[in-house]
């Protein structure tokens, strides 16, 4: 196994070792979102006999009301997330994208939720697949060529940007044919949304086992190397789990298997073992926190309790470059439920997000998503659009303290 050490070689110059001779960052499934023609009129009149909620309202106003007003100033200082940075994604609000529009007044699927989300201040989203409801324009299922180019004439109309999508990573190792043509197809949708990342919403793997990792790195490897060559940088999501310790040494149980820890875990394990090229991660800061709280202490080789905290602004802070997006998700504390933490509103917990954008910096370079995944009410189906409000005047208000 190699070991990638040096997460600053974040350049896209051309690496024959991953692209082949002469091949670069080619794109060679023939669609470069950086030239991307709109189609919208031609996409939309062959799309479906859909019901039609209006044009596209001015929102130019309504995105930059906050202080900031995206110069990164304002009456209490240093802006922590630009307004062209803060983003939700759609998970978030999956009962208004799911939502029979024939069957209420509330905003229903993709284009209608851009439109409101727009009008909340959010300049970016990321995907969390491209299901809707079947009455929705466009029909259930965008995860197409063609409903991509609907989704994003959609988000042009509304001046939104799709930043990534925790969407298809293969199940086979080594790639079959069927899942690798099935990964390029992400990509060439990928391309025409013109996102810049392309990720999913688990863990590389569920083993703390470092032979498992090993075998994960190898795959993201080749799948990065895939994604690169089509323009797409390709990241994984954490669950607490990935932040726990990796076994790695001591004693061997009867399979074979180590049993304890070098104190290393397992996302870092991952940081130092996949190519800062072609491999990049999205923290969950709320599991990132319940991480903290969960795994504090871990048996070393030599037997002996050691105590470790995790410091979750700290490990970005010391692999920058490799994080590109954030999942903004607040909580208040739990003593019952094990974890720490129950999820709330972005801005209504005890998670304290003005430290941790402070200690990352790099604030023209992340992208945080505000999420909640328990906004969706089965009693109030209004709330998670009216919740993704709050959260964006929260992530909006971060003011970097003054000293």
């Amino acid at each position: 196994m190699t070991l990638f050490s040096d997460p600053s070689r974040t350049d896209a110059t051309t690496d024959p070792a991953v692209d082949g001779p002469g091949e670069g960052l080619r794109r060679t499934l023939g669609v470069d979102r950086r030239r991307f023609l709109s189609t919208c009129t031609a996409v939309a009149a062959g799309a479906v006999a859909a019901p039609v909620f209006g044009a596209a309202p001015a929102l130019a106003q309504d995105r930059d009301r906050d202080h900031g007003h995206g110069h990164g100033h304002g009456p209490g200082g240093h802006v922590l997330v630009p307004a062209d940075k803060r983003g939700i994604i759609l998970y978030t609000v999956r009962d208004a994208t799911g939502r029979d529009p024939l069957a209420t007044d509330l905003p229903s699927g993709f284009r209608e939720v851009f439109k409101q989300l727009a009008r909340h201040g959010y300049r970016q989203v990321e995907f969390a697949g491209y299901r809707q409801h079947a009455n929705a324009p466009g029909g259930a299922n965008l995860e197409t060529v063609e409903g991509a180019r609907l989704l994003r004439c959609w988000l042009d109309d509304y001046g939104l940007r799709a930043q990534g999508n925790h969407g298809f990573i293969p199940s086979s190792w080594p790639l079959t044919t069927a899942d690798k043509d099935t990964f390029k197809k992400h990509l060439e949708i990928a391309n025409i949304l013109g996102l810049d990342h392309m990720g999913t919403g688990g863990d590389p793997t569920g083993s703390s086992y470092r032979a498992d990792w090993d075998v994960a790195a190898d795959k993201w490897n080749a799948l990065g190397a895939i994604a690169r060559r089509e323009g797409v940088k390709l990241y994984t999501h954490n669950h607490d789990s990935a932040y726990g310790f990796l076994l790695d040494g001591g004693p061997l149980d009867d399979q074979g298997r180590p049993t304890r820890s070098s104190g290393i875990r397992k996302l870092e394990y991952f940081l130092k073992v996949t190519d800062p090229r072609l491999v990049w991660l999205e923290m969950d800061i709320f599991w990132a926190h319940v991480a903290q709280y969960k795994f504090h202490t871990y048996t070393a080789h030599d037997g002996s309790t050691r105590k470790q905290v995790f410091d979750p602004a700290g490990l970005v802070a010391r692999n920058n470059k490799r994080y590109p997006l954030f999942h903004a998700k607040d909580g208040v504390v739990s003593t019952t439920n094990g974890m720490g933490y129950d999820m709330v509103p972005f801005g209504t917990g005890v998670i304290d997000y003005t430290t941790f954008f402070s200690r990352v910096g790099q604030r023209n370079y992340h992208n945080p998503m505000i999420e909640d995944d328990n906004s969706p009410s089965a009693t109030d189906p209004a709330q998670s659009l009216r919740e993704a409000k709050i959260s964006y005047d929260n992530l909006s208000a971060l003011r970097k303290r003054r000293r």
